[in-house]
Order: structure tokens, then sequence, then C-alpha cells
């Protein structure tokens, strides 16, 4: 199996990230409270330009009751 690139990743779980984020009707802000973290950081992951830490990744899954598969795009359903 090949391995995928950062890029390649980014585009498959970034999208997932916003659109669970919006379907809760949150703002960035109050997810990167959430996760402790600065706004601007969070913002970084949905973006692609930061990679996302699995402790980060795994709280986000837990948070939105959905897979860590699922956020990565290894899943289609939640």
């Amino acid at each position: 199996m090949d391995k995928l690139t950062l890029a390649e990743v980014s585009k498959m779980y970034l999208p997932r990230l916003r659109d669970l984020r919006e379907d809760k009707d949150m703002k960035q802000k109050e997810v990167a409270a959430i996760l402790g973290i600065d706004q601007r950081v969070y913002s970084n992951y949905e973006t692609g330009k930061r990679e996302i830490p699995l402790h980060h990744l795994v709280a986000l899954a837990d948070f939105y009751h959905v897979t860590t598969d699922y956020l990565l795009g290894r899943k289609g359903d939640k």
C-alpha cells in the first residue's frame, strides 16, 4: 500500500472538519476553545496549513461522535 502525502490526507479530512463544525453551527473559536488552542491554530488545521496532532484528532472525533477513520477519510459513514 502506498503512503499518502500530507496534502492527500488533508484533502480527505479537512472538509469533514469544517462540515462537522458547521453542522453544529459552531465557530472556529468555539472548537479551538474545546481543544485548548488558539482559533488561528484551529483554522490552520481546517485549511491544511498545519497537521493535526493525534490527541486533537481523537478529541474532535469524540466531540463530534464520529470515528477517527471518518475524519481521515478512510470511511464514508460516521
